[in-house]
């Protein structure tokens, strides 16, 4: 198939806003509830956990099926998968359905990283398992998350092309959240499962 086809329809499925569908099953609109991110967190947040779980889970494989299957359909390994990874991201982060106004891409970059780097991902996986059980805070724990994955990828080399682009990836992740670091360093930030009313 054609490699430019594939790439844009990676990002046509990554800019599936799955977090604003799901809420407006529940006859909201996700946007103007919480933090107004159409992200998984915010789901959680605002709709509940099954429903959370359940729109992380399909914003993963926004970044997973291009990752893993669209280079085995245009015949490419590794670089391929981070092609394809990469344009679901940036259609989840800055979708055109939405004017460009997206999530943070943490759930579809981690479907991506399972993708193309099974092991830096779990590191990734494990650090914001730790993270989130000592301080409960999902946006530190997503940049500590992301941190470990720059780092653990260099470390066992999955190749230039993909240390870089996860480095970068990484590093747009971090860039994100740059509300949520100034929130934790004021001291501001939300700790999950923290009873506290949200502005509309």
């Amino acid at each position: 198939m054609n490699l430019v086809l594939l790439t844009m329809t990676a990002y046509l499925l990554g800019a599936i806003p799955f977090g604003l569908l799901v809420a407006k099953l529940h006859g909201v609109d996700i946007r103007s509830k919480g933090r107004g991110n159409i992200g998984a967190t915010n789901v959680l947040r605002v709709i509940g956990k099954g429903w959370g779980i359940f729109t992380l889970v399909l914003d993963a494989l926004k970044g997973f099926i291009p990752a893993f299957l669209f280079p085995r359909l245009a015949g490419l390994e590794g670089e391929g998968g981070v092609l394809f990874g990469l344009a679901a991201i940036i259609g989840h982060t800055f979708p055109v359905y939405l004017k460009f106004k997206g999530g943070k891409g943490v759930a579809t970059s981690a479907g991506m990283l399972f993708g193309v780097a099974l092991f830096p991902v779990g590191v990734g996986l494990l650090c914001w398992i730790i993270c989130m059980a000592i301080w409960r805070y999902v946006s530190l724990a997503s940049v500590m998350a992301a941190v470990a994955i720059a780092v653990t990828v260099w470390v066992v080399d999955k190749g230039l092309i993909v240390n870089i682009a996860l480095t970068i990836l990484s590093a747009l992740i971090i860039g994100l959240h740059r509300a949520n670091i100034q929130r934790l360093l004021n001291g501001t930030e939300n700790r999950f499962g923290k009873k506290k009313e949200e502005k509309s």
